[in-house]
């Protein structure tokens, strides 16, 4: 019962952080349309081979992508602990009796919320632009949006408590990250690439996660590639939050 109220706490007040701040409202509203506006056209023209496809079937491919895509970057929060450290929050966490790993998962929860946001955010813009998604179907999608969000989230905290410096965590999250992102089929199915990619792919579990997103935007909820994104990423996320939690005890003990 403590651990919860000590999440609610953080969590409560890392809210009232991010909301003292718009910006991130500001910028969650303008990159998607950079997106939606700039690249999802030239998509369609791309995945279409000479045959006709519809605006709905092109932003059903695209929107989920860029989901995932903007789950991929909760790993990045590890730049905010960074500065956190350094300004000796951290260090007044310790004479606090809240829970370490109550530390972590008030900050991880924060950033489901503010991707869960821009995710909703995104669809919304989408729809005008002819994407058509159920309701049911996009709130599942959510959850998987969400498992991702706090497994990267948290891995981020873990990695940037033990770099502690943005100088060297910057090249590490970008050489990780890009792969990860160009294996995951984010802005181009993996059914196009060749056979050799596609295996190498299958390792990646955001690739797992992509597939099942973009079942659920084709409202296809029974599709396997679903319950498989589900299976990948729920263990895969309680053995992040394991292991980062273990690392922030250590650095707030």
């Amino acid at each position: 019962m403590k651990f919860l109220r000590d999440t609610w706490l953080v969590f409560q007040r890392q809210m009232q952080l991010l909301l003292r701040n718009p910006v991130w409202v500001i910028v969650g509203i303008i990159q998607p349309m950079f997106f939606l506006l700039l690249f999802a056209p030239l998509m369609k023209k791309a995945l279409s081979g000479g045959a006709p496809m519809t605006d709905e079937q092109a932003y059903g491919i695209f929107v989920p992508g860029m989901l995932v895509m903007v789950a991929l970057f909760s790993a990045f929060s590890g730049f905010g602990i960074i500065a956190e450290l350094r300004a000796g929050v951290i260090e007044r966490n310790r004479v606090t009796p809240v829970s370490r790993v109550a530390l972590l998962l008030g900050r991880s929860l924060r950033d489901v919320v503010q991707l869960l946001f821009q995710a909703v955010l995104v669809t919304l813009l989408a729809v005008p632009f002819g994407l058509r998604v159920g309701i049911g179907d996009a709130l599942l999608a959510y959850v998987l949006v969400a498992l991702m969000t706090l497994l990267l989230s948290s891995a981020g905290y873990a990695l940037g408590l033990t770099l502690r410096s943005e100088d060297a965590m910057a090249p590490v999250l970008n050489t990780v990250t890009q792969p990860i992102m160009l294996l995951a089929g984010i802005f181009l199915p993996l059914t196009l690439a060749p056979a050799w990619l596609q295996n190498v792919a299958k390792g990646n579990p955001f690739k797992w996660a992509t597939d099942g997103v973009r079942a659920l935007f084709a409202g296809d909820p029974g599709n396997d590639a679903v319950w498989q994104a589900l299976l990948v990423l729920t263990p895969l996320t309680a053995l992040t939050l394991f292991i980062a939690s273990r690392t922030f005890a250590k650095s707030v003990r």
